[in-house]
Formats: structure tokens, C-alpha cells, sequence
């Protein structure tokens, strides 16, 4: 063979064996292949130290969630716990390099409250909706799917699904005994002045605020016309081998009938109790679809398209796209880490963190939520 030829072959072999060495590992249901850090060049010891920094630092309210909700949220009038709550268990979490596990700490088959990372699964809802043409576009008036009371009103006629997905509607009313100006009210004024706020214009201002996600989950439950937790079990959770033990939850006031049948309009959050109850392998599933652009082994579950767009700033907030936290410049930036991270991230310390370039998901359980740039900066170092 002619040397030109065998050099080709060579480089042909050295191209695969590189590509194959950058593939993503799916893991089948009830399995999950691990591999030392080295494998990938990763300083192991390092990464041993920000994993004992995750366990030295758990998150310091009550393990009591009930009580932590009530503490956590006292300032708000009316107040109450209307989903069901659960004792939480200590730090946990994951780091997965190329889909493998590298390192692990804590209980992770332990199923668990999460809070706000829900937001991240409800804004995935839409974009399945989207992609199965339920919803023509996410800037179409939301009352044109919508056609009850929910969008009633100059203002509320002028909400978008996208004013949703980037909390930037400013909706006004009540949903299942809450009321939007009730909800992480302003530290200055009272009720009369919350009551009678002006209301700004949708898409310009960005407003964490439950009750209106509770409000686009209402409005996916209309559009899909079956419970939101089956529309993720069929579409996502089966499909990547998710386990049996997640639960979604809502209010015990938030059923309605569609179609002669009740359902129940789950919560984006347990901000009053409810939303998603998931161990953390199943988190790690989740996250590791998003890391892969929608792809499950080869199965587009959800759209490139989509995630391109629900982590894309959004134009109230440069650090929040479609109910996902991003790295960029801005309030919530992450100094000295890339910014092109992006994360779900809920309260007591819950984050799904996703970094699609080095092919790396880290998720952590119950770490004081003010460590998690350290934390995640340790990981780094090691890298």
C-alpha cells in the first residue's frame, strides 16, 4: 500500500476514534455506566474537594419544607400552603462528563421537592406544544388559545406566550386564591399600594412571580387538554428512561374539567406547596436531553430550534430566556465561569447546570443557594 494511502487511513481511524470518544452516553433505564474523572483529563482530586465543599455547605433552613415555605415567603398576604409539601433529605448531586457519571454525593435516588427548577420542565411543555403545532408562534396573543376570563382586560389582552415563558407579562388577577400583586410584593408600600400598582407593559419588565406561571400552566393544561404531567411522562420522562418515582402536583383547589374529565393544573414551582417531586438521576436525564439539543440516542424529543430559543436572553432580562437562568453579563452572572452556562435553579439550593460545549451537567440538591458560584467554580478548577 502506498504510503499516501496508509497516512489516510490513519487519519481517517485517528478522526472516528476522536468522534466516538465525544459521543454522549445515554444511559438505559435503572443503569447508569460511571468513569473515573482522569478518563476525561480531570483533575480528580479537585473535583473530590468541590464535592466536599457541596456536603460541607447544605442548605440551612429547616428540613421541614412546610416550615421552610412559611419562613421563606412570610411577607406575603394571604399566604398559604395549598400542595403537598415533604421533608427534604441532605446534599446531593451528580457531575456527568459525556454522559457518564464522574462523581456523585448523597442520596440521589432520593425524590425530593425542587421547587423553581420545575419552571425549566413547565417551559418545555410549551415547547412541545410548539413543536406539535398546538402553538402557531410564542409571540401570538395568548387570549387567542385562551378564551375564558384568564385574559381579560386592555392589559392581559396584550400577553404573549413568550411575556409568559419570560415572566415579563405583568398579568393581573387571581389564580386558585392567589393574586399576582400578592406575590413577592415590593419591600416598600403596602397592600392599597400593591393593589393599585401601575401596570407596565408587557415584555419590558421581568417579574419572578408564581402566580403568573401558574397562569401559563393553566393555559398549556387548556391547550394540551390532558394533565401536564402525562404530556411529560409520554414525550420526555419515558422516553430517556426516567424512573417511576417523579410526581408533579398542583393546589387541592386547582382542578378543572376539560372535556367531562377533572384535572388538576399543576404548579411551576412549591412556592405554596405542589410542583415536581423528582430524585436526582431523573434531574440528570432531563438535563442531559437539554445538553444534548433535544437528541435522546438518536430520538429528537424536542427541538433544537426550541432550546436555542429558550435559552436565548430574553429582552426584560439578559439573565433569563424561556424559564431558564443564563450566564450572562448581568445580575446574575457567575464571575470567572463561561457564559455560556445555562441553568434551572430552584429554592433551598436545587440547580440543573448545563455547559453544551464542554459536554458537562452538574446537578446539585439542597446546597446553600449562595454557594453555588463557588461550588460550581471548584468544578471548574478541576477541569
Amino acid at each position: 500500500m502506498h504510503t499516501k494511502n496508509i497516512f489516510t487511513f490513519f487519519l481517517i481511524g485517528l478522526v472516528s476514534h476522536i468522534v466516538i470518544a465525544q459521543q454522549t452516553y445515554f444511559p438505559e433505564r435503572g443503569n447508569w455506566q460511571e468513569k473515573s474523572p482522569s478518563t476525561f483529563k480531570i483533575d480528580s482530586q479537585k473535583l473530590d474537594d468541590a464535592i466536599q465543599f457541596a456536603k460541607n455547605n447544605g442548605y440551612s433552613g429547616s428540613t421541614d419544607l412546610r416550615l421552610a415555605i412559611l419562613k421563606g415567603f412570610e411577607r406575603e398576604p394571604y399566604h398559604n400552603i395549598l400542595g403537598p409539601t415533604k421533608k427534604r433529605g441532605g446534599p446531593a448531586g451528580l457531575v456527568i462528563k459525556n454522559g457518564y457519571i464522574i462523581a456523585k454525593w448523597g442520596d440521589v435516588n432520593r425524590v425530593d421537592m425542587t421547587f423553581s427548577v420545575t419552571k425549566s420542565y413547565l417551559s418545555t411543555m410549551a415547547g412541545l406544544a410548539v413543536d406539535n403545532k398546538l402553538i402557531a408562534s410564542v409571540d401570538d396573543p395568548t387570549y387567542n388559545y385562551i378564551w375564558d376570563h384568564t385574559f381579560d382586560g386592555d392589559h392581559n389582552h396584550k400577553i404573549t406566550w413568550r411575556h409568559l415563558l419570560t415572566q415579563s407579562s405583568d398579568w393581573s388577577g387571581q389564580l386558585w386564591g392567589g393574586y399576582d400583586w400578592a406575590d413577592r410584593p415590593p419591600k416598600e408600600g403596602g397592600i392599597d399600594d400593591w393593589r393599585s400598582r401601575k401596570l407596565n407593559e408587557p415584555g419590558t419588565v421581568f417579574e419572578y412571580n408564581d402566580v403568573r406561571v401558574n397562569v401559563l400552566a393553566y393555559s398549556l393544561l387548556n391547550i394540551w387538554r390532558k394533565p401536564l404531567p402525562q404530556v411529560l411522562k409520554e414525550k420526555i420522562m419515558d422516553p430517556i428512561g426516567a424512573s417511576t418515582t417523579w410526581r408533579w402536583y398542583g393546589y387541592k383547589n386547582s382542578w378543572i374539567n376539560i372535556d367531562g374529565v377533572k384535572m388538576q393544573s399543576v404548579s411551576g414551582g412549591g412556592h405554596s406547596g405542589g410542583g415536581l417531586f423528582i430524585n436526582t438521576l431523573d434531574h440528570a436525564r432531563f438535563g442531559l436531553l437539554f445538553m444534548n439539543k433535544g437528541n435522546w440516542n438518536g430520538q429528537q424529543l424536542l427541538s433544537e430550534a426550541w432550546i436555542t430559543e429558550a435559552t436565548t436572553s430574553s429582552q426584560a432580562n439578559s439573565n433569563y430566556g424561556f424559564m431558564w437562568w443564563l450566564n450572562q453579563k448581568g445580575t446574575r452572572h457567575w464571575d470567572g465561569l463561561p457564559e455560556h452556562l445555562y441553568y434551572a435553579a430552584g429554592f433551598g439550593g436545587n440547580f440543573i447546570v448545563i455547559d453544551q460545549k464542554q459536554n458537562l451537567l452538574v446537578v446539585t440538591r439542597w446546597l446553600e443557594p449562595k454557594q453555588i458560584d463557588e461550588f460550581m467554580t471548584k468544578v471548574y478548577n478541576a477541569l
